[in-house]
């Protein structure tokens, strides 16, 4: 800006639009001032009274009307402003703009001429125009306004142009403008008369902000104001212009209600406003008209009921997808799809017309007849053949079912029993089976069922919620349990569910996590902070994109066509996508039907097979790092590390001393040798079977709170299933001894002379019995009569048994475990060589030489599995094999 020109002024003459008379001078101060006494602080001439004019301007020039005369505008002062506004001066700018004001006759009239000669300054936001005009409002209420006074002829004319600008002005005016000029005192009827006016000059945009910034929405019509905005696809506009009166909301949701009543011409109202209609009607179809008046009617808080013809709509378009879905895709039962039918028709004709226009469309006259026997339709609507195939029904007192495929062997399979499938419905359900889902370090499959919605003005709430563990599925039946007046069973929900989403030791898995949380959210007030609770979620959506990022499209195959979402992630991993055909049903219906519950319990336990396919195999499936790890989806850059022996301990220091009968493990079916050897040292070590799966592992470990020591690929998945430090990997190069001295230092176990062969090797059991060698000799003769094919293996038994030793050949050593003797009357007079519970003693393994031994005073047998054991020399190997790891002198 040329410091000597006020904006928009024109050195050569008046500017009308700058409000500038004739005569300015160029140099930018007003006719008959000073330029050599200009006060460069201020702006202003040299002997301006600061209660009036400036210096050398005529008052009785000025016209009461506002209109611009000799030193009455603001361009005098206004590039101090500028400068003072652009360095963000608030304090210096308020001080210059009052002293400006108290120079003018009347400041309301200079605004509006600075206001009119600037409108292409005009932005959003703070500018110059809104400071100004926000400070010329402050001033007025700190001082009687000069000029026109209210109800004064001259204040009419300046509210007039003042709502002419509002009508094009940003919001940052609107207020200011409103206070300074008046206008809600205004004659509403010159106010109306100029928003109308605006309308018939097809400024309906105009018109409609005005009416909406002087709050005039009751005294106009809503038709008159709001559809030239529709055509104009300013719905936006007309949704601000209603907000705040209830009444008219009501009558914009009927009147954009009654263009989707069948059959209606929107281009009849696009006739009627010519100056509004667009080159197409594409966005006012009834479709996207249906949309945006259920989208209005649930923001305005209104019944259905006020928009019937959107609703019909409505139903009509889920009527449309319910018979694709059941004669086309053939993925709904007739039951189920009755059942919505029914619901959605009710008793409308309209609707009952378009629906059997539908099915004589997509089915044949057998089909027709079914369904109109199921839904009751009137016969005489029916085509003649579908009349008939219909009186036949209803002669046969039954609809034929078509035979239902066998999709068994097409679709994934659960595969636990139907017992493990368990409805929670009480809490007292819900407290017996709280341990079982809060135990830590687990996994658990979360999944959320529905009713389906096929409105815009529905969003049902959750009916069921599915937790998955290893082995079981628990259905939690959200609609009895939160029901009013079921107050503890409410609570007993809440409480489970807030525990088991804040666990981090847990870990959750879903599929596409965050909307579920959020429906539970909505549909359990008590379970409002849902999301917010969720610790240690593993969500599997973003691991399936990244999966399919890297697999890229599959050459010929139609994905619209075939599963998607969870169904095609199954498929990808498991090898067959999950069964859908219940995904629709109505899952509010009680009590569910055996197929609803058999579909519920696969779609969350599928979640734990999916996540332990991937844990076993990540880099098969372009997964890099392990999921287990970390609930969060891996990065792209995260290198998968190989198992190892994690320290328990994450601190310095050893771990808290553990004595050896009291370690207690469970060894995966590949690690038989050294469950062998860590029995032989007093541990308590369960070992899965060779036909046992290792998932079998982490269920011992959390029911009986066991290690799992493991070795290979199921290591991770078990890691993720116990809590930390309760998972060991075990190399499985090492030979059994080996083995057992690194798992005894890791868990820092401490190891007597006295542990060893305190339990047994072959069953775990550590409650022995003492046989006198008289016992043993006579129950020993008693087998053999039974049995004399043994005595021909006992006899080579003796001649290849190794000679046992002497309790004074192993110096220092002796084994005497502390239990009670058998005596004969414990035993089974029908079977002499067989317990009191039940358990034979195995005597074929007593070799008949080392009952002549005469140091051997004793056997000892295992009242588990009836092992017989005797002092030899093993026990003096052992304790040299493992002497590094013993603790303490020989007893």
């Amino acid at each position: 800006m040329d410091p000597g020109h006020p904006a928009g002024a024109d050195p050569a003459g008046a500017d009308p639009a700058g409000g500038h008379p004739a005569g300015a001078d160029p140099a930018g101060g007003p006719a008959g001032a000073d330029p050599a006494g200009a006060d460069p602080a201020g702006g202003h001439p040299a002997g301006a009274d600061p209660t009036g004019g400036p210096a050398g301007a005529d008052p009785a020039g000025a016209d009461p009307a506002g209109d611009p005369a000799r030193g009455q505008d603001m361009l005098g002062f206004l590039p101090t402003l500028q400068a003072l506004w652009s360095a963000r001066q608030p304090q210096q700018f308020k001080e210059e703009a009052w002293r400006g004001f108290a120079a003018l006759d009347d400041p309301r009239a200079a605004l509006l001429d600075l206001l009119e000669g600037r409108r292409a300054c005009w932005r959003k936001g703070p500018s110059l125009e809104a400071w100004l005009t926000r400070e010329l409002e402050r001033w007025l209420q700190v001082r009687p306004p000069p000029g026109p006074s209210q109800g004064g002829p001259g204040l009419g004319p300046l509210q007039a142009r003042a709502a002419r600008l509002l009508a094009e002005s940003p919001s940052s005016l609107v207020e200011p403008l409103v206070s300074i000029f008046q206008l809600q005192d205004a004659d509403r009827g010159s106010l109306l008369a100029h928003v109308h006016q605006l309308h018939q000059e097809g400024k309906f945009k105009e018109a409609a902000m005005l009416g909406t910034k002087l709050r005039l929405q009751p005294e106009l019509d809503v038709e008159m104001v709001s559809a030239p905005l529709l055509l104009q696809d300013q719905l936006g506009l007309v949704e601000r212009y209603v907000d705040g009166f209830p009444g008219l909301q009501r009558r914009l949701l009927a009147l954009m209600d009654s263009w989707c009543r069948p059959g209606f011409d929107i281009s009849v109202v696009a006739r009627r406003h010519p100056q509004a209609a667009p080159p197409t009607l594409e966005k006012l179809r009834p479709q996207v008209l249906t949309r945006q008046v259920l989208r209005l009617q649930k923001r305005f808080g209104l019944d259905p009921a006020a928009c019937p013809h959107a609703v019909a709509q409505q139903r009509l378009a889920a009527l449309r997808y319910l018979c694709y879905k059941r004669f086309v895709e053939g993925s709904l039962s007739q039951e189920d799809w009755a059942d919505f039918v029914r619901g959605l028709v009710g008793s409308s004709e309209w609707l009952q017309g378009r629906l059997l226009r539908l099915l004589a469309s997509r089915a044949d006259a057998a089909t027709v007849a079914r369904c109109a026997l199921d839904l009751s339709l009137p016969e005489e609507w029916l085509p003649a053949t579908a009349a008939t195939e219909l009186r036949r029904l209803r002669l046969q007192g039954r609809t034929a079912e078509a035979p239902i495929e066998d999709t068994t062997g097409r679709y994934y399979q659960l595969p636990i029993a139907r017992k493990d499938i368990r409805v929670l419905a009480s809490w007292e359900e819900l407290a017996r089976h709280e341990a079982e889902l809060l135990q830590p370090g687990q996994v658990v499959g979360l999944d959320l069922e529905w009713r389906p919605s096929f409105g815009a003005w529905d969003r049902p709430p959750a009916s069921l919620l599915q937790l998955a563990v290893q082995g079981r599925v628990f259905l939690l039946d959200l609609l009895t349990l939160t029901q009013p007046g079921h107050g503890q069973a409410s609570r007993a929900l809440s409480g489970l569910v807030s525990r088991l989403l804040s666990d981090p030791s847990i870990t959750k898995l879903g599929y596409g996590m965050a909307g579920d949380l959020k429906r539970l959210a909505a549909s359990c007030p008590a379970l409002a902070h849902a999301p917010e609770q969720l610790q240690g979620g593993l969500d599997l959506l973003p691991v399936h994109g990244q999966m399919r990022e890297a697999d890229g499209p599959a050459p010929g195959v139609d994905r619209a066509q075939g599963p998607r979402g969870l169904s095609l992630l199954v498929q990808h991993v498991l090898g067959k996508p999950l069964d859908k055909a219940q995904q629709l049903s109505n899952w509010d219906r009680r009590p569910l039907a055996e197929g609803q519950l058999l579909y519920a319990a696969a779609d969350a336990y599928c979640l734990l097979e999916v996540y332990w396919a991937l844990c076993r195999e990540p880099a098969r499936f372009h997964l890099a790092g392990d999921l287990a790890r970390s609930p969060e989806p891996p990065g792209p850059q995260e290198a998968s590390a190989p198992p190892q022996q994690v320290p328990v301990a994450e601190v310095e220091g050893a771990a808290p001393e553990i004595p050896a009968r009291a370690f207690r493990v469970v060894c995966d079916n590949m690690l038989q040798g050294l469950a062998r050897s860590l029995r032989l040292l007093g541990a308590d070590v369960l070992a899965l079977g060779n036909n046992e799966d290792h998932r079998r592992a982490a269920e011992v470990a959390r029911q009986e709170g066991r290690i799992i020591l493991t070795s290979g690929l199921p290591y991770h998945t078990l890691r993720a299933q116990v809590g930390a430090g309760r998972c060991l990997w075990v190399d499985c190069n090492l030979k059994a001894p080996q083995q057992a001295k690194a798992v005894l230092r890791h868990f820092n176990v401490r190891v007597t002379h006295a542990d060893i062969f305190s339990r047994c090797q072959a069953c775990n059991c550590d409650q022995y019995l003492k046989v006198s060698k008289g016992l043993m000799t006579q129950l020993v003769g008693l087998s053999d009569q039974d049995d004399p094919s043994s005595a021909g293996d006992k006899a080579q038994s003796e001649d290849t048994q190794e000679p046992g030793s002497a309790p004074g050949e192993t110096t220092g050593l002796a084994y005497d475990p502390p239990c009670r003797w058998l005596e004969a009357a414990e035993l089974r007079a029908s079977a002499p060589a067989t317990l009191g519970n039940g358990t034979r003693l195995q005597l074929a393994g007593v070799p008949a030489g080392v009952l002549r031994r005469p140091g051997l005073r004793h056997f000892f047998c295992c009242s588990g599995c009836g092992k017989v054991f005797w002092e030899g020399s093993h026990l003096g190997r052992v304790a040299s094999q493992f002497h590094d790891v013993l603790d303490g002198p020989p007893s």
